[in-house]
């Protein structure tokens, strides 16, 4: 299995070829992404909420988004890594961002990094590029400014917002990105910034003609339950598979039938 880089998800493009990411927090939910063939892992902000409990992702810090992607790290071989960079960790100043990023290539052995934001970052990404680190763009619902948008709501409905969205997708490509990430738009709209670009578009709840497309594993293995996104597919329900696994254990160590001569030294 050749390993996945930056370059190879624009052949992918030019190829027609749908690109597969996913969210990965530790080390071997990691083997098992690299083994399915998953092209893009993603140690995305979303473990705030899906792995330490956080009400929103604001909350989560760069500490705490540097030790899961040292352990998604150990279990990548063949996937692109690709470090979601934690509110605050890059809208101060440029050099502030270029540091931290730089902290995930170095300590962290990430790839790239994904910042939130349309033009109102164009200095931050060129600054972050213009030291060698990769940079994944993101728009639409970007969830680190969830207060300022009022909650998690679709963006680009209104004319206005859809041709905004459309510049700063032109803007971020200029700037350099590899690749952006759409989410919760209408899939008309990411249909027509995806053709106008010629870096690869990830779809997050912005439909099916897009180049790729990302789902929060916990979400789509029916493991996290507070909430499931209309766009989310549960493609298992691991969730009640372990509650049905824990209740199990439970009654066996309470009867006694747990542990039996086969599990005993």
């Amino acid at each position: 299995m050749e390993k996945v880089t930056t370059t190879s998800l624009l052949v992918k493009k030019q190829s027609c070829k749908r690109i597969t990411m996913l969210t990965c927090y530790d080390y071997p939910t990691a083997k098992l992404l690299n083994e399915a063939g998953i092209d893009i892992l993603l140690v995305g902000d979303s473990l705030a909420m899906v792995v330490l409990g956080y009400e929103t992702t604001l909350p989560v810090t760069m500490e705490e988004m540097l030790h899961h992607v040292k352990a998604v790290k150990r279990g990548n071989k063949h996937s692109l890594l690709v470090a979601d960079m934690p509110y605050l960790s890059y809208q101060i100043k440029p050099a502030e961002a270029v540091r931290n990023a730089g902290r995930f290539l170095k300590e962290g052995g990430a790839e790239a990094v994904k910042i939130e934001g349309g033009r109102e970052m164009i200095k931050t990404i060129k600054a972050m590029i213009d030291a060698d680190i990769p940079v994944m763009g993101h728009i639409g619902l970007t969830p680190q400014a969830v207060h300022k948008m009022g909650g998690y709501k679709v963006q680009g409905r209104e004319k206005m917002q859809a041709e905004r969205l459309k510049e700063d997708a032109l803007l971020l490509q200029e700037a350099g990105v590899f690749c952006l990430v759409l989410e919760s738009v209408p899939w008309q709209l990411a249909k027509d910034i995806t053709e106008s670009l010629s870096s690869p578009v990830i779809s997050c709840g912005a439909g099916k003609y897009c180049d790729g497309q990302v789902l929060v594993t916990s979400d789509m293995l029916g493991i996290f339950t507070d909430f499931t996104p209309k766009f989310v597919k549960k493609y298992a329900d691991v969730g009640e598979i372990m509650l049905q696994a824990f209740r199990q254990y439970k009654k066996e160590v309470e009867s006694g039938k747990f542990p039996d001569k086969k599990h005993s030294y």
